[in-house]
């Protein structure tokens, strides 16, 4: 769907320059997606492997970030195998609604309550990654904290539109379990891509 160099906005890398590899298509629906124009694969032409790698390398940073949508749609394999051949570390961000394909460096494991994601990419999660849009998005959290390696990391993000309101329920249950860590988007507030 699109490419581009930025900073990481969220999760364990916020801060971090990295190189964005959107994927388009998705069917998992979330409600509040900001990158809806995702949804549908169709609408994007197809973009050859050798092509995004070489435009990736073009940037000084040797991270790249593959996102959708839902990009275990595809199998990842040949495009990661490409990335690492050029020096890149390997970061995917999924809902773990499909089988993990490729070889990933990161796994940010980011599940939604609209299509259900596969226990074995919860196991392989290096960072858990729960949007907070209501109240009920803390008993979510705990499913899959569980289902999660002990050495995953474990963030709270609250969903854009619900700041306000879920902000301070997120600071309030990270203290009386801090085994949590509050993720915000910082690109965001920054207005950066």
């Amino acid at each position: 769907m699109e490419a581009f160099y930025t900073i990481q906005g969220e999760g364990a890398f916020q801060g971090h320059a990295a190189y964005f590899i959107r994927l388009g298509g998705c069917d998992v629906g979330c409600v509040w997606c900001d990158v809806k124009e995702s949804w549908e694969a169709a609408a994007h032409p197809d973009t050859e492997v050798a092509r995004i790698v070489k435009d990736a390398s073009h940037f000084p940073a040797r991270v790249a970030v593959v996102t959708g949508g839902e990009p275990l749609m595809y199998d990842l394999g040949e495009l990661t195998r490409q990335l690492k051949d050029k020096g890149f570390r390997t970061h995917i961000e999924t809902s773990g609604a499909y089988p993990l394909s490729g070889h990933w460096d990161w796994v940010c494991f980011s599940p939604k309550k609209f299509k259900e994601p596969l226990p074995e990419v919860a196991q392989a999660a290096d960072e858990l990654k729960v949007i907070v849009y209501n109240k009920s998005d803390f008993k979510w959290a705990e499913k899959y904290e569980a289902l999660v390696g002990a050495n995953c990391r474990l963030f709270l993000q609250p969903e854009w539109s619900q700041q306000e309101k879920v902000t301070p329920l997120i600071i309030d249950y990270i203290k009386a379990n801090p085994q949590w860590q509050v993720s915000l988007q910082v690109h965001k507030y920054l207005d950066i891509p």
